[in-house]
């Protein structure tokens, strides 16, 4: 996975070094002549409902922001399509932008995606076992199987945490790539010894009797930056501006999406595959508008000791 995301990216850099977002095709950056068209990709979850939320009350709109969101699989997805210059902006998870920094591609982290609430017994994902399943703590996943959404990311980097705090050994443990909408039944099924789920999965895998064994956001860092938005250095340094305006429009959002719970709720009928019923059950992911800078770096020192990079990365460089 990690292989191919930077051949992809080679090739964009090699054939997309001109590349130019759809802000740069209206020539309209101070908003002087119409909103600017402006694409945002973003994998649809329950994570990125104040992007919606924000488009659909106004907030872009009143920055002089035309938004178009299209649909990504991830932040590994997301990083190539930025570089390319085929997004203006996207939302990917925190280890995937410092994989790409470590790897010296020019990204920018621009706002807070979304965090950890914080709270060990009520976060919007976990480590979950099946029913009767001998493991009580994360310390028991060692020498078993546990299922993530992508190999060598922020699921595997934080279950290890999870395992370390417990007291258990991080090395003995074996991840298989498994998509999150796949996992309840996998899970029910003990087709895994455990998985690490995230909402709206996160809640149907409970319903079916599995059992949380450890909260892996918490356990990684307090109140935990797990993704962010982003945009390269080229659109930093040659669209001040349009950077500005959409850091202005997505704050907003995120701290309406915040006071408004009930309404980020709804929004997700707009854009997920979410039973109305499931959305009222759900746990939602916490919104601040500040990413936690500190987090940031305890992650990307997790992935030095697990082999993800190679060398120490400088966040400050990423981070703005």
């Amino acid at each position: 996975m990690r292989r191919l995301m930077v051949s992809a990216i080679a090739a964009i850099l090699m054939l997309g070094a001109a590349a130019c977002g759809s802000a740069d095709e209206t020539g309209d950056d101070d908003g002087s002549a119409g909103p600017d068209r402006v694409k945002v990709g973003a994998i649809p979850i329950v994570d990125v409902a104040p992007l919606y939320l924000g488009k659909e009350k106004g907030f872009f709109r009143e920055q002089g922001i035309e938004l178009e969101v299209v649909n990504t699989t991830g932040g590994a997805a997301a990083v190539p399509g930025v570089v390319s210059g085929e997004f203006d902006f996207a939302f990917g998870n925190v280890v995937s932008l410092i994989l790409a920094r470590s790897q010296r591609l020019p990204l920018k982290a621009i706002a807070v995606g979304n965090s950890s609430t914080g709270k060990a017994d009520a976060d919007f994902g976990g480590i979950v076992v099946p029913p009767g399943s001998p493991v009580q703590t994360a310390a028991d996943l060692a020498g078993r199987t546990v299922a993530v959404n992508n190999l060598k990311n922020v699921g595997d980097t934080t279950v290890r945490a999870s395992i370390r705090k417990a007291g258990g050994d991080a090395t003995k443990v074996k991840f298989v790539e498994l998509p999150f909408p796949d996992m309840p039944a996998a899970v029910a099924a003990k087709r895994v010894d455990a998985a690490w789920i995230v909402e709206p999965f996160f809640t149907v895998s409970r319903n079916q009797g599995a059992r949380v064994v450890a909260s892996n956001f918490v356990d990684t860092a307090p109140n935990m930056t797990v993704a962010a938005y982003f945009t390269s250095e080229k659109v930093v340094n040659e669209q001040a501006d349009l950077t500005r305006r959409f850091k202005a429009a997505i704050e907003t959002s995120l701290k309406y999406a915040q006071e408004h719970p009930d309404e980020a709720r709804k929004v997700l009928l707009s854009y997920t595959k979410i039973e109305a019923a499931v959305t009222e059950q759900i746990t939602l992911p916490a919104w601040p508008t500040e990413i936690n800078r500190e987090s940031v770096q305890v992650m990307a020192d997790l992935m030095l000791t697990d082999g993800l990079i190679k060398e120490k990365v400088d966040i400050s460089e990423l981070l703005p």
